[in-house]
């Protein structure tokens, strides 16, 4: 093994230079570690090859007021050579290089820069300062192990690293002498490996060997390029998103990525895996998704939003009208949720007597990613990005972790939404889009950026990211602050052409159509099986929207026809007693992809009453069924002769279930809360398509009155 890592040195390098200098890159990989990371840190170096090709920066949480003899420990473990960092070394290949006590430590241009922590000894997160500089500085070529440690230092930076699109890795928290580090780091779902400390070397060196390389073979890129294209559709086949406008090289990155897990060197292979492995479908589709954000990002952005930018959309708004932002590509919610503290600070600083209505639209694509905005429960790692005085007043500490509280979560919209696909919002005041667009093509950036002129108002704000520009769609906009790229929507009387949904630049790829793999009757069969097999009781079979597609056995005890109009929809059919818990935990069943168990409900009225178990499972095998929902209905006897508690059995019980029952309810009022958001997104659309059509209808008539 050692002997083929060391011939593959060459291709890992491979003479990649940089743009601004003569310095040939390479991988740099960060260790970060604190307690019980000694330990970790000596499995993971002797591991390491003494000519891997990359070099090695140790960050461990050190005693400040202690001399480091960290150096001299793992020089004695490894071969390469081991050096305390100083200010300005450069940073060689196959070294390792190890932060001094009370020291915050950085990297830029291949250099290590070393200064005085500001932060109180408790607050330092060293790891994360250090991540986010490393991939700055060397972009995909940067790659982050997370080792033994309390806290959750290094999460931060884990996010710096994947949007960089480098390589995140961690040590399993089942091997770790202190797993709070590592399990603070998979919980961000960024992370590409999760190994003991001892295995993680071979699998990154690995990784970083079965990337493809770069070809100028013409034909070659042909192929890969028909390959890909290839991907796109099996992704828009299975879940309706469309990639094709969709930067190529940020693709390939991922592709890439996942490719090199499996020890796929081709991507023509690839496509053949995902054919032969839909599930890969989805995690390649969640791969080409990650979106990395946090609270208050980029700070002089948010001071500009503070000062001026939120106080003049407030101003003279005596009208009653609401300000209306739109976060698209939100994400897990912290910027949204930024927003929504700042409005609330400067609402409350104004002390207006009226009440000015804030509506924010948070979007995004990842139906996981909306679920945990939704529930606004944050790790400790967003401590740093939050000033102490907004923790106290925002934010509330849970078992859960860190949540945000009722009165900014009410005033945040999460939907799910393709800006792509799906009618975009109207007269908004603010769009704060921020590193979406450098994900994707010019022609598609030109495209959202006159979507997004069209949903301004008059005089709106559109914030974008700092490497992202208006391009050929500058006219639609001024300028308020270049550096910080904030612009209003310019009054032109020039208007950019309405795009029509669903929206897609090359139609080559509806290459891969939808097939029905099973005749409709073996669905029948399937059903029958399954109930038979598992239940041998009375089930319907539905899809995620409730429409009945197979039955099986006697229903009639729990379904009715509705009166009117036939409706064989399973909420329409239920009887008496059943509607308000089934559909509650229905949408559980759908949303957390788990059986939802039902108990004694009651059917009918008090003179013909029966209770009844009700199982929910979304399926997921076998795979004509895949998506679908089976419920199966159990009648329960009535119970007799039961022994009513005593007063302080009651109390008993009450204390036992207050904390069950509390959390039911709280799951009870976040069903209610995303049922109502979809509800005004859906009708948001609406009104927009409804907007879009009398405008093409009036542009239509002054055109016909011309002639």
């Amino acid at each position: 093994m050692e002997d083929k890592l060391r011939k593959s040195k060459d291709e890992i390098t491979a003479k990649r230079e940089s743009p601004n200098s003569q310095t040939t890159l390479f991988p740099i990989v960060g260790l970060g570690a604190s307690a019980g990371g000694l330990e970790a840190l000596e499995q993971f170096l002797s591991n390491v090859p003494e000519n891997s090709g990359l070099a090695y920066v140790v960050v461990q949480h050190l005693d400040p007021t202690q001399k480091g003899m960290l150096p001299e420990l793992l020089q004695r473990i490894t071969r390469m050579k081991v050096f305390q960092a100083k200010e300005g070394m450069r940073v060689l290949q196959n070294c390792v290089y190890v932060i001094p006590p009370n020291a915050t430590m950085s990297i830029s241009k291949g250099k290590l820069h070393l200064s005085q922590p500001l932060e109180a000894r408790g607050l330092r997160l060293p790891i994360d300062f250090f991540f986010e500089s490393l991939a700055n500085d060397i972009k995909e070529l940067s790659a982050g192990v997370i080792l033994s440690g309390m806290g959750s230092d290094g999460s931060m930076g884990i996010g710096a690293i994947k949007d960089a699109n480098g390589l995140t890795m961690v040590q399993d928290p089942a091997t770790s002498k202190y797993e709070s580090m590592p399990q603070s780091a998979i919980d961000t779902g960024l992370i590409d490996i999760i190994a003991p400390a001892d295995s993680l070397p071979s699998k990154l060196i690995s990784l970083l060997v079965n990337i493809p390389a770069v070809t100028s073979d013409l034909e070659k890129e042909v192929k890969d390029l028909s390959s890909l294209q290839k991907i796109i559709s099996l992704v828009r086949f299975h879940n309706g998103n469309d990639f094709s406008l969709y930067k190529k090289n940020t693709l390939y990155r991922r592709i890439e990525r996942r490719m090199g897990i499996y020890k796929i060197d081709n991507i023509s292979s690839y496509v053949r895996f995902l054919h032969e492995n839909p599930k890969e479908v989805e995690i390649l589709f969640n791969e080409l998704l990650i979106g990395v954000t946090f609270f208050f990002r980029d700070a002089k952005v948010w001071e500009k939003l503070k000062d001026t930018i939120i106080p003049g959309l407030l101003v003279n708004r005596q009208d009653g009208s609401p300000v209306r932002v739109w976060v698209p590509g939100c994400s897990t919610g912290e910027e949204a949720y930024s927003i929504a503290i700042l409005f609330k600070e400067a609402v409350e600083k104004i002390n207006s007597k009226e009440r000015i209505p804030i509506q924010i639209f948070a979007t995004d694509l990842s139906n996981e990613a909306i679920e945990i905005a939704r529930k606004g429960i944050f790790s400790e790692a967003i401590t740093p990005h939050v000033s102490l005085k907004r923790m106290n007043r925002f934010f509330v500490k849970t078992d859960d972790g860190i949540r945000i509280n009722a009165e900014i979560r009410e005033m945040v919209v999460f939907a799910k939404h393709n800006v792509i696909m799906n009618a975009p919002f109207s007269k908004v005041d603010l769009i704060t889009c921020r590193n979406l667009l450098i994900y994707m093509e010019r022609e598609l950036q030109k495209n959202l950026l006159c979507l997004f002129y069209n949903s301004l108002k008059t005089d709106g704000i559109l914030i974008l990211g700092h490497a992202e520009t208006l391009g050929a769609a500058n006219h639609f906009f001024t300028t308020i602050d270049a550096k910080l790229k904030i612009f209003k929507r310019a009054n032109t009387a020039q208007v950019p052409e309405l795009l029509k949904y669903p929206y897609s630049g090359d139609n080559t790829f509806n290459a891969i159509k939808p097939v029905l793999l099973i005749p409709n009757q073996n669905i029948q069969a399937l059903a029958d099986q399954l109930l038979l097999q598992n239940y041998s009781s009375p089930g319907v079979l539905v899809s995620e929207k409730g429409d009945i597609i197979y039955t099986s056995g006697r229903t009639g005890k729990y379904l009715e026809p509705a009166v009117g109009k036939a409706n064989l929809n399973i909420f329409a059919m239920l009887r008496e007693g059943l509607s308000n818990e089934f559909i509650v935990g229905f949408r559980k069943a759908l949303i957390k992809k788990e059986s939802v168990v039902l108990q004694n409900l009651k059917v009918g009225t008090n003179c013909d009453a029966q209770f009844v178990r009700i199982k929910i499972q979304r399926l997921d095998k076998p795979e004509p069924l895949k998506g679908m929902v089976l419920i199966i209905f159990n009648e329960v006897p009535e119970a007799v002769n039961i022994k009513l508690p005593t007063l302080t059995e009651k109390h008993t019980l009450f204390n036992e279930n207050q904390s069950e029952l509390m959390k039911e309810l709280q799951d009870t009022r976040e069903e209610m809360l995303a049922a109502s958001e979809e509800m005004q997104t859906s009708q948001e659309e609406l009104k927009s398509t409804n907007e879009e059509l009398q405008r093409r209808k009036c542009k239509a008539l002054m055109k016909s009155s011309r002639h």
